[in-house]
């Protein structure tokens, strides 16, 4: 072989072997850079997921959230009238509840609950293969675990990034709380009901019952709102809640929770909910009276009972009797007992259109405070037989007139009560002193509110509906004072008192023959002939109507056995009503009308 062959083949030799060592070097190098590329994956993934957890709410603060203190209003007979801030139910658990309640849960939502970890691979495996085969998202697989973290923790917004927290957090409540924990915290947070959390709240709202009463056909029908609430509202969409809760008592009885027998009993009582009663009537009331509470007791952080001296019956009579009555005009009622016992209070028509409680609203009570004259001439020495005069009347430039501008010269005090002339009072006050009628209104309990004029004889200083109906139920309380309340007890949701009304004796504030004229006087009012006979009724003991100028407002307070009862009628803008509407016509009429 000559040197020119050998030089080739060494050539060929060392090419081969350059070749050959080219080949490992390129294939390592791609193997580190996928190397690295992966690592740095998994760099920016746990970079991701630790931004993610970084932007997670506190997790130990938002399982103790703390909530607006509830307030749990009962009526005179210990009956629940209403609830205020109850956002959640009572808190119910696994180990309280009856078990088919938590069982028609389990069964429909996640029926390995007790068997997988924080997520159900098999579930996820089975939702996606669903969703595939139908070409649309028709199944889920979120366990409960999963679901929990979502209601109590997450937004419903569908980002990546919640998915992700979402696994976190569900990782971290297994590892936290047993199998029986999660299921009670996700059956006390779980939104079913407008705005209200946990099954609880949803069995007051759908049932009339708590939780722990829930039959297994009631607690199928909650668990069928668990998918979609307003889709599945046995309220709103009865038959695709029955048609659901058919579906969870078959899956029960096949997961062995109950009995096929147990099942059929329960599908045949499935049935659409009774809505809870419209409270709205009370909601004037219960206001009232947690202004009350928060003045009594002052701020609370605890869930409280509130015993009131309500009575439902009365309030749910004057409710419907008062928007019928008043028409396009605002009206008002409270009643209460003589001893000061607030009974009812509708502080206009409709509290969803306007939550202006007008018993409160200071306006001009018109011939409605006349009685305060009266008393200080009863109490001079005066009776409703003593004559007075009745002719024009003035003083500087107040020069008022009757209202019908008629006079009728010498009258015994008790015909110009009834008739509701407007000299005589000015005259009596004339007489004895306006410092004696504002002291007279003092002791009834509002003397510190009136201007010290002339006009407010005829009541042109403003009060409310309240303080007039107290100043009548002085009178009818025989003379004894009275301090209207609303209140006889608060507790806490354990029964510990925090509040005991504890009265003291009533004072004296009229003379027995004081008091024996002015109810005769007020029983006058009533009868044939006087301005407010329109409320006559048996067991009516008298009353007093008042119009104020240009008929703005009008007003009736009547006795009806030992309750008090107050009507006002007028505009909010404090426009002029229809000139025919006098307290003695409508406010006269809705007392009738409540009473008879």
């Amino acid at each position: 072989m000559g040197k020119r062959q050998l030089l080739n083949k060494k050539n060929d030799t060392r090419t081969k072997g350059v070749g050959d060592a080219s080949g490992p070097s390129r294939g390592l190098r791609i193997f580190v850079w996928c190397v690295d590329l992966f690592m740095l994956a998994l760099v920016g993934v746990a970079i991701y997921v630790v931004i993610i957890f970084l932007q997670m709410p506190s997790l130990d603060a938002i399982l103790h959230e703390t909530r607006p203190a509830a307030v749990i209003f009962l009526d005179r007979n210990g009956n629940e009238i209403r609830a205020s801030n109850r956002i959640m139910g009572t808190p119910v658990s696994v180990e309280t509840l009856p078990p088919h309640v938590w069982q028609s849960i389990v069964a429909i939502e996640d029926k390995r609950f007790f068997e997988h970890g924080p997520i159900d691979i098999r579930g996820i495996t089975r939702a996606m293969l669903s969703n595939l085969m139908h070409g649309r998202i028709a199944a889920g697989g979120s366990s409960i675990t999963q679901q929990t973290a979502k209601n109590i923790f997450l937004s419903r917004e569908k980002k990546i990034s919640r998915k992700v927290q979402e696994l976190i957090l569900s990782y971290w409540l297994e590892n936290r709380f047993d199998k029986n924990q999660i299921l009670d915290l996700y059956m006390n947070r779980v939104s079913l009901v407008g705005g209200m959390r946990g099954i609880d709240a949803a069995a007051r709202v759908m049932f009339q019952t708590s939780a722990n009463n829930l039959s297994i056909a009631q607690a199928a029908q909650i668990a069928a709102m668990l998918k979609a609430p307003t889709t599945y509202s046995p309220l709103i969409n009865p038959d695709k809640n029955i048609a659901r809760a058919r579906i969870i008592l078959q899956e029960m009885v096949r997961q062995g929770y109950i009995t096929l027998n147990q099942a059929r009993i329960a599908a045949r009582q499935l049935k659409p909910a009774t809505p809870a009663p419209n409270t709205n009537i009370y909601r004037y009331w219960t206001d009232f009276v947690l202004d009350e509470v928060r003045s009594t007791i002052g701020t609370f952080e605890t869930d409280l009972y509130v015993y009131t001296t309500l009575d439902m019956g009365l309030q749910d009579r004057i409710a419907n009797i008062l928007p019928g009555h008043v028409g396009e005009y605002q009206g008002a009622v409270i009643a209460m007992n003589t001893d000061g016992a607030v009974r009812a209070m509708a502080g206009g028509t409709n509290y969803q259109e306007s939550q202006f409680n007008r018993v409160l609203a200071l306006r001009q009570p018109g011939s409605s405070f006349k009685p305060v004259v009266y008393l200080v001439a009863l109490e001079n020495g005066m009776t409703p037989d003593s004559y007075v005069n009745d002719s024009p009347f003035s003083i500087g430039d107040y020069s008022p007139h009757n209202y019908n501008k008629r006079y009728y010269g010498d009258i015994t005090l008790a015909t110009a009560f009834a008739k509701s002339v407007n000299s005589v009072p000015l005259k009596l006050t004339q007489e004895f002193g306006i410092d004696s009628v504002l002291d007279m209104a003092g002791r009834l309990g509002v003397g510190n509110k009136l201007r010290r004029e002339y006009s407010t004889v005829l009541g042109a200083s403003e009060m409310s509906l309240l303080d007039l109906t107290t100043i009548y139920a002085v009178i009818w309380n025989n003379g004894k004072s009275v301090r209207p309340y609303s209140i006889t007890k608060i507790t806490d949701v354990r029964g510990n008192i925090i509040y005991q009304r504890n009265p003291s004796d009533a004072l004296q504030i009229l003379m027995p023959q004081t008091v024996d004229y002015m109810t005769d006087l007020l029983a006058d009012v009533v009868a044939v002939g006087g301005t407010g006979h329109r409320a006559m009724a048996p067991g009516v003991l008298g009353g007093k109507t008042g119009t104020s100028n240009d008929n703005r407002d009008a007003w009736f307070v009547g006795a009806w056995h030992d309750l008090v009862i107050g009507v006002w009628m007028g505009n909010d803008d404090f426009t002029s009503m229809s000139s025919k509407i006098t307290g003695g016509t409508i406010p006269a009429t809705i007392f009738h009308e409540i009473v008879k």
